[in-house]
């Protein structure tokens, strides 16, 4: 093969490659929004769960201020991230908020659970979710998809869930549009 058969080659292949990579697929683009509702004013809802250092979370220890109450599981990679979110916001948030997780693992994950929630250091309390809270049905009917967030007013009412991700800036402006409430 002479030099300009080689030439040739090395340039049809250069060329070929350069079409394929102009056809490929579109550039990446940012993650969708989580699905949002604002549910109709709900009675306060009603919970108590031991958290993971042996104190109780209840409904109505966290009322009188607005409370993200975060739906995470070990094994997902976007509950990582939700936590991490929800952290920052709870840690700078004006005027503050209560913050709480919920786990939708059975008890015998506890060991995995302490090591996710040590590893992320989170500030606020973690507890294992029961039956009810695993299978959606209570204290949240409907919401079993992790991560998912909720946001109680100050009388312990949903007022507002993302189902997926929600960045720090979705969990801001969800606070605010229901600080003045």
């Amino acid at each position: 093969m002479s030099a300009i058969e080689i030439l040739r080659s090395v340039l049809r292949g250069v060329l070929a490659a350069a079409v394929l990579g102009a056809c490929g697929a579109p550039p990446p683009r940012a993650p969708a929004a989580p699905a949002t509702a604002a549910p109709a004013r709900s009675e306060p809802v009603s919970f108590a769960y031991a958290t993971l250092d042996g104190r109780r979370a209840t409904s109505a220890s966290l009322r009188g201020r607005l409370t993200l109450v975060t739906l995470l599981a070990t094994y997902d990679l976007a509950s990582q991230a939700q936590a991490r979110f929800v952290k920052a916001v709870a840690l700078r948030h004006v005027p503050r908020i209560n913050a709480f997780a919920l786990v939708l693992e059975p008890e015998p994950n506890r060991p995995l659970v302490e090591a996710f929630v040590a590893a992320l250091d989170l500030p606020f309390a973690v507890a294992m979710g029961d039956e009810a809270a695993i299978a959606g049905r209570a204290p949240f009917p409907g919401l079993h998809h992790v991560p998912s967030v909720v946001l109680l007013d100050r009388e312990g009412r949903e007022v507002w869930r993302a189902v997926g991700l929600a960045d720090e800036q979705i969990l801001h402006e969800a606070l605010r549009e229901h600080e003045g409430r």
